[in-house]
């Protein structure tokens, strides 16, 4: 306006037409735009594409940033990496041709990168990351947009790489670039580049949000420093579902599986709410623990909950009811899942096969490949342990010469130990001995696990002291195989020979797990160990309960099984002992503590011996009392003097 005024007449007149020109072009330019942008918006981008190139050949319209933008943003949406592809080559022309750069707009050159790393383009990505990088001054966006890219597409080494190279260029990381490297270093276990990310978190003078918090927080949980996890979340000043789900999965690496149900507890009196995740992870920690009332109450949730659960919850928590011997719900949730995947009918089978109901195992099956779902490595996984544990051994040899040639699933290691483990129980152990030299595979610790098992069942000790030492070339540190052969000799009376594997095992310094059990009852879990719990077993309400329980047995017919005392002690001794076992302790306790009628559930971290069997089966009639034994080997339902095994296992 100044100049105008300044002028000679004939000059504003050349100013007034000036003015009116640029008038035009903007008239011209808002409805381009506007159509631009509504046509990206429907999706229809050869035609966004097509006016956006005409109109750069036109001197009196332009296109401007927010147009491009949206229609990058519609490629990115649909993963259309052609429309981008020839978006940016018309920009290349467009500056060969000395007209504005738009390439190098931090915006642009962003989405272009975004857009190429969705469609998997990463090498397209990172030539556009790098066109102009030497001129520097590229802001922390860009950066951030190709660390993006590295991550979304697996290259995590890449993404640290980036940031060092981010830093070396003196560009300031902000919370994205923080998040990003931290997710890096989680991916790649890599703690002392996370610490090295954390310090200059720290020295930075922006304020860490909650992702990067959350990320800080999965950083020490997945790499193991528990401490950190606990510190940081303390010290949150916000926390969310994300953050819990970071402390329970930091318990649960820890094994601190009743510590994780206490966070979950915790997270609840905050009244957090939880995610589908957080449910998934506590029913995980349930399997684990056989807290089976805690599964019960997530279970609640679930059904209270607006929300649709996902397949992911639904397959959780069947196998925590599975898992936790409770079959029948198990069975119930799996009739409710609509659309049922491969899992859940895995889910469902493994159930069946580990409570000993291998023929209902059989029938899902059969269903499963009826309803069109292939079978995989999984599903005979289930079904041979299935076989091998009712003493199915026919059966099972039949579904193991029948993966390969019926269904295209190829025998991998875990599937010859279920048929070498059906064998030897068997007492077929020269047939077991054949697979072990024809199997294409090196036999495993467990195959020859499986294989001394077997001669502990039926007293080979020369075969036994030779696969033991094939046990202890591979597995040096497993207490369990020395055990295993300590049994052997036991067994066969050869106490000198028990008293070198014991020294073995001192001189190497292998030490023998404690037998321990435990059980919960009113949302409390207690545990007993084999020869402990002097004080309960001292109490009037302990002696009462189990003189009763003498007095019964005794005019059924019970006699301890002293035998399965592996130590040259004497017979009074040895009932003793065999009195003080932990899932007695345990069942005892669930008597005194738990109403009349309810079944009692024990977990027990070894294998339970023949004489708390034959115990448990009088017990479960004596009392009227359902007794669900897991040991690490399967689930055993005792009921009206009977055991869901058959007495084999």
């Amino acid at each position: 306006m100044i100049p105008a005024i300044s002028l000679p007449t004939n000059i504003t007149v050349t100013t007034h037409i000036t003015v009116a020109s640029a008038s035009k072009t903007h008239r011209h330019k808002r409805p381009l735009n506007s159509t631009v942008k509504s046509l990206a918006r429907s999706g229809k981008l050869d035609e966004a594409l097509g006016i956006i190139v005409s109109s750069s050949k036109s001197a009196t319209t332009e296109t401007d940033l927010e147009a491009y933008t949206l229609f990058l943003h519609a490629c990115i949406s649909g993963k259309s990496f052609e429309h981008g592809q020839r978006l940016y080559l018309h920009l290349l022309l467009s500056r060969d041709k000395g007209n504005h750069d738009l390439i190098k707009n931090p915006i642009l050159k962003s989405k272009f990168i975004t857009l190429y790393s969705v469609c998997g383009q990463i090498h397209e990505a990172q030539r556009v990351f790098q066109d102009g990088l030497e001129d520097g001054h590229v802001p922390a966006s860009v950066w951030v947009a190709m660390a993006i890219g590295f991550s979304k597409n697996g290259y995590s080494k890449e993404v640290l790489y980036l940031y060092c190279g981010m830093l070396s260029q003196y560009v300031q990381p902000d919370n994205f670039a923080f998040s990003v490297a931290l997710k890096a270093c989680t991916v790649l276990f890599d703690l002392c580049a996370g610490k090295a990310v954390h310090a200059q978190l720290i020295k930075s003078t922006e304020e860490p949000d909650q992702v990067v918090n959350n990320a800080l927080l999965r950083l020490y949980a997945e790499c193991g420093s528990f401490d950190e996890v606990s510190r940081i979340f303390e010290e949150m000043p916000q926390r969310n579902i994300v953050s819990w789900n970071s402390l329970i999965a930091g318990y649960i690496c820890r094994k601190q599986v009743f510590e994780s149900l206490g966070a979950f507890r915790r997270m609840q009196g905050e009244r957090m709410g939880f995610s589908w995740v957080t449910l998934t992870t506590v029913l995980s920690i349930c399997s684990q623990a056989t807290a089976l009332n805690s599964g019960k109450e997530i279970h609640a949730q679930i059904l209270k909950s607006t929300r649709k659960p996902d397949v992911l919850v639904l397959n959780s928590l069947m196998d925590m009811y599975a898992k936790c011997g409770a079959i029948d719900y198990c069975r119930i949730v799996f009739g409710g899942i609509e659309s049922k995947d491969l899992t859940s009918w895995n889910s469902m089978l493994t159930g069946y096969a580990v409570n000993g109901c291998i023929q209902d195992a059989m029938g899902i099956f059969n269903k499963m490949v009826e309803s069109g779902i292939r079978p995989d490595e999984v599903t005979f996984i289930a079904l041979l342990s299935g076989c091998s544990h009712a003493g199915r051994t026919d059966e099972g040899q039949r579904l193991f010469n029948n993966m390969w040639k019926h269904y295209g699933v190829s025998p991998t290691v875990e599937h010859y130990a279920c048929l070498v483990d059906m064998l030897g129980r068997a007492g077929r152990i020269k047939e077991a001995l054949e697979v072990v030299q024809i199997m294409p595979m090196r036999p495993s610790g467990s195959i020859w696990g499986s294989l001394l098992n077997s001669c502990r069942l039926y007293g080979n000790v020369p075969l036994g002291e030779v696969i033991a030492e094939q046990l202890f070339e591979l597995e040096p540190s497993n207490p369990g195989n020395y055990v295993m052969l300590s049994n052997i000799y036991a067994n066969a009376r050869m106490w000198d020979n028990v008293k070198l594997v014991r020294e073995t095992m001192e001189r190497r310094g292998i030490k023998k797990e404690a037998g321990c059990s435990w059980i919960q009852i009113k949302g409390r879990t207690h545990t007993f160990v084999a020869g402990g719990g002097f004080e309960f077993r001292n109490s009037a309400e302990y002696k009462k309960v189990w003189n009763e329980l003498v007095d019964a047995m005794e005019e059924i017919g019970y006699v301890p099984r002293t035998e399965v005392v592996l130590h040259d002690v004497s017979e009074e001794t040895k009932a003793i002992w065999v009195c003080g076992h932990s899932e007695r302790l345990a069942t005892v306790f669930a008597l005194i503590h738990s109403a009349s009628g309810t079944p009692i559930r024990i977990t027990k971290n070894l294998r339970v011996c023949v004489d708390c069997h034959i115990w448990m089966k009088i017990v479960s009639r004596v009392t009227g009392r359902m007794i669900v034994l897991r040991d690490t080997n399967r689930f055993h339902h005792f009921k009206e003097g009977n055991c869901s095994c058959k007495d084999y296992w």
